[in-house]
């Protein structure tokens, strides 16, 4: 059977509406996979209005899950299948689509970059970015791993994003408090132990095509350091001397070489030591925290659709930027919201380009224990990073808040008010 002509037809699991939208307008037409316990029914709504279909099924269900796939591939006969979401339910998906012949990576490809113990291993084997590191399939044997391998040492899931389980071990105290919020979390193994690292952070966005890394960028990350090095901002492009840069560019692009990534996007995260660059972990998909936005709004790129761009034979370059971008999120003590004011001026303000805060008064902010429990952003532009700074302080500034601070006996929990977007 022939297939039809680029662009095509595309099969998408878990993709986030607008990427449907820009697929959708690079001249695919496309097919959506989405669990709904993932997403209110709303959201799903405005996914299925851009596709030409919206199917639903439990991601959990991984047998389900792959013969959905198969059966939609098939039926529509599709081109691509993409999965651009969460690591957590890509593993199946390109699986099947690697067994349909549909899918740009191999399995193994995607697997090397998410797994954090398999990038470790792959790594250090190959001399690259080499960082002493330990591997634990439990819970249970961290502690006597952590004995062998030594203190300080960082210990995290080998598979969980969003600085979720994420710590500093220096002392017996230390270890008591990571092992208490990971259960918490109900955070399962296998977990990672490795050295820990001391220099800046950056965050290193990549577009595949052909087994060719074009580097979009490089954005520099602020995080609240350990327990739980939560991302609190990021400046894009990040001020880095050009021969820092290079050495880290230089990085990236060998891990996506030794693990074979054909096709996509890639976030790549770095600690800058005075040994040089070292690879902290990888993901098969694009940057959170709004970082696209931040490429866009510095360089003009849209990166979201560069992808279905490049996939439909287009040769995507990334513009040299023009501005800086940042985006800060929003820091305040877990409690009862009795009031908020300043959403509006905020919006209002041109160097603004976006804003989020998905509270109303009578909600409960929960206390910030890793990224999806942040409070909201705001996105500014600015012809330096310290202009970005200053104007990140200013809009925390404008965001005025009244809260009852939680109590014992009061969960912090997250607002299941919904969410209220202010600029996108």
């Amino acid at each position: 059977m022939t297939r039809p002509p680029t662009p095509g037809h595309l099969l998408m699991v878990m993709p986030y509406e607008q990427l449907v939208r820009k697929a959708v307008e690079a001249g695919f037409r496309v097919w959506s996979i989405w669990d709904p316990a993932l997403r209110p029914a709303a959201y799903l709504d405005q996914v299925a209005a851009h596709s030409e279909e919206l199917a639903l099924v439990d991601f959990e269900d991984e047998a389900a899950l792959r013969a959905l796939v198969a059966r939609m591939a098939k039926e529509h006969d599709v081109r691509h299948v993409l999965h651009l979401g969460s690591e957590s339910s890509m593993a199946p998906v390109v699986a099947e689509a690697e067994a349909l012949g549909l899918s740009p990576n191999s399995a193994e490809s995607v697997r090397l970059l998410n797994d954090k113990n398999a990038m470790r291993r792959l790594l250090n084997a190959n001399g690259v970015s080499v960082v002493r590191a330990r591997e634990a399939a439990t819970l249970g044997e961290v502690e006597p791993l952590l004995a062998e391998f030594g203190l300080p040492a960082v210990v995290k899931p080998a598979n969980s994003a969003g600085s979720r389980g994420i710590g500093l071990v220096r002392t017996a105290p230390d270890l008591a408090e990571w092992t208490e919020r990971v259960k918490s979390a109900g955070i399962e193994g296998p977990y990672i132990i490795e050295d820990f690292l001391e220099g800046p952070e950056f965050s290193v966005e990549t577009l595949t095509v052909g087994g060719r890394h074009e580097i979009v960028g490089i954005t520099a990350k602020q995080t609240s350091g350990p327990p739980g090095f939560v991302e609190t901002g990021h400046v894009h492009p990040a001020p880095l001397p050009a021969v820092d840069a290079a050495a880290i560019r230089s990085t990236v692009t060998a891990l996506l070489d030794l693990a074979g990534y054909a096709f996509g996007p890639a976030h790549t995260e770095v600690i800058l030591t005075p040994a040089g660059p070292r690879i902290v972990e990888s993901q098969a998909r694009l940057g959170g925290d709004k970082i696209p936005l931040l490429v866009e709004v510095a360089t003009g790129l849209d990166l979201e659709a560069a992808i279905f761009r490049a996939l439909a034979g287009e040769d995507v370059r990334t513009p040299a930027p023009r501005r800086y971008a940042s985006v800060g999120f929003f820091r305040l003590p877990p409690g009862r919201l009795e009031s908020v004011a300043g959403l509006a001026e905020l919006c209002a303000e041109e160097h603004v380009h976006g804003v989020h805060f998905p509270y109303r008064p009578g909600d409960v902010l929960p206390r910030t224990t890793d990224s999806g429990t942040r409070h909201g952003y705001a996105v500014v532009d600015a012809a330096s990073p310290a202009e970005a700074a200053e104007r990140i302080g200013a809009a925390f500034a404008t965001l005025r808040t009244t809260i009852t601070p939680s109590t014992p006996s009061t969960p912090s929990t997250p607002s299941t008010s919904g969410t209220k977007e202010a600029l996108s």
